[in-house]
């Protein structure tokens, strides 16, 4: 007799991979018969959700995916399959807003497997001045050079909303609520990005965080990026790839908001899958504090528990990754998650991105990404 296999999908990168795959080899695992598939960092941002889950079991996501996925009833919700008790406790342990960041109309439909945030990332060894702690900062280093924005594919977005959030405006979440962000914080958000974004070198415009950062890592082009998704996999120096230095996000004044737009990544339950007892108990296994703060960090995974980012073993195998960029996490701005959020996103980050190259006038920009995020309660 053959078990049926169960498909899980996941994201092309060895954060997203090896930890998943080498779990699901463990001893207790084995007889899940459990094979991960990965779709390109691209997928995982933008692919309809509704067309994986009806070919997955069990899908790694992005949070703003939600709304859609319940929209289309193709995820199951947490309170279906898990007690009370437990989903506190996850909630509790995880760091920032990374479990909430899955809930949505009252209900769980993820788990954060990974927690990951907009951070900056320097190559401290190109930088002889003290590293940029405020904006200010950031765009006098712009104008020496080296200092680069993550713009490509949603980026432009999410480095706008997570500059929002440091000037002390951040987008709203909820399309009635109106406006989207504020004209003239906006503005001047705009105006530092155009500043950085005219200095930075070409190459960097079209290069996706993990391109960005093995660039950074690989090249002495760039020494500086105010935004970027951390990875811990590039706190290390790996064959040919110098160690990056990942840091708080800077503020926009002295003892203020560590900008950020939180990002990491949920697994959930498709309503093709069958949620038997024993998978059930791997995802509390992958999800536990043995596996948080042991397995997955020494299986090249990023962990969401609290204890791991504040654990010293972790933290020293990992360049003070963690530590170094623990406040930015814990008040991370968490995008909307309504259904037709991604499309938005999509227009949103191309909109901003041809704004900055053409340097054109930035306020009919503004007023466009107002009515179209309006526009989301027409569906």
């Amino acid at each position: 007799m053959t078990t049926d296999v169960i498909q899980g999908l996941t994201w092309d990168h060895p954060r997203g991979f090896v930890a998943l795959d080498a779990a699901s080899r463990l001893d207790d695992a084995a007889a899940l018969n459990l094979h991960w598939s990965k779709q390109p960092l691209e997928g995982f941002e933008s692919h309809p959700i509704a067309d994986l889950c009806d070919r997955f079991d069990l899908v790694v996501l992005d949070h703003p995916h939600i709304g859609e996925a319940v929209e289309a009833g193709c995820v199951w919700a947490l309170d279906e399959l898990f007690a009370p008790e437990e989903l506190r406790a996850w909630a509790a342990q995880s760091v920032g807003p990374s479990y909430e960041s899955y809930a949505w109309q009252g209900r769980q439909w993820g788990l954060p497997l990974d927690a990951a945030t907009q951070v900056a990332v320097a190559r401290a060894d190109l930088i002889d001045a003290r590293l940029p702690a405020t904006w200010a900062d950031v765009t006098a280093l712009s104008r020496q050079g080296g200092v680069v924005l993550s713009v490509a594919g949603p980026h432009a977005m999410l480095s706008f909303c997570s500059m929002m959030a440091a000037w002390g405006a951040p987008p709203a979440t909820d399309p009635k609520a109106k406006p989207f962000v504020d004209e003239d914080t906006a503005l001047e958000v705009l105006d530092t990005m155009a500043t950085i974004f005219g200095g930075m070198s070409e190459a960097a415009h079209d290069l996706n965080p993990i391109r960005m950062l093995e660039w950074l890592a690989r090249s002495d082009e760039a020494r500086y990026c105010p935004l970027i998704y951390g990875y811990v996999n590039y706190a290390t120096s790996a064959s040919g790839r110098k160690a990056v230095q990942f840091l708080d996000t800077p503020v926009r004044t002295a003892g203020g908001r560590h900008g950020s737009t939180l990002g990491g990544t949920g697994i959930a339950l498709s309503r093709r899958a069958k949620p038997a007892p024993a998978l059930l108990d791997h995802l509390r296994y992958l999800m536990s504090a043995r596996a948080q703060t042991g397995f997955i960090p020494s299986h090249e995974g990023q962990p969401s528990h609290r204890e791991a980012w504040r654990d010293a073993s972790v933290n020293a195998a990992a360049g003070n990754f963690y530590r170094n960029t623990l406040a930015t996490i814990e008040d991370a701005y968490v995008r909307p998650r309504c259904a037709g959020y991604i499309e938005f996103q999509t227009r949103a980050s191309a909109a901003i991105r041809s704004a900055l190259a053409s340097r054109t006038p930035h306020r009919q920009l503004v007023s466009g990404l107002n009515l179209g995020f309006e526009r989301l309660n027409e569906r």
